[in-house]
């Protein structure tokens, strides 16, 4: 199951709390189309049917089931550049 770091729970629950007021809110990784492994992220207000669900200090993650298999084992991370902008990255983990 994928698992967050620090950093990554901390950007997730920002990310929300600044999208949605519900409180079931979290971040959605889906995978739009058949082919390559590029993930969409987006903030949701709650799951949808079929998605796995990871929480982890008040921070969700709603994962399609494609992305939940990709994301299988995985770390998740996330940092913020100068400008701003998120930067997720998926690592195994140890």
């Amino acid at each position: 199951m994928l698992t967050l770091t620090e950093n990554a729970t901390t950007i997730v629950q920002a990310i929300t709390q600044q999208s949605t007021e519900s409180e079931d809110a979290g971040l959605r990784f889906s995978q739009d189309s058949a082919s390559g492994d590029a993930l969409t992220v987006a903030p949701a207000d709650a799951p949808q049917p079929g998605d796995q669900v990871v929480e982890g200090d008040g921070a969700r993650v709603f994962l399609e089931e494609t992305a939940a298999t990709l994301l299988d084992d995985q770390v998740l991370d996330a940092s913020v550049d100068e400008s701003g902008s998120v930067q997720f990255s998926i690592a195994p983990q140890a």
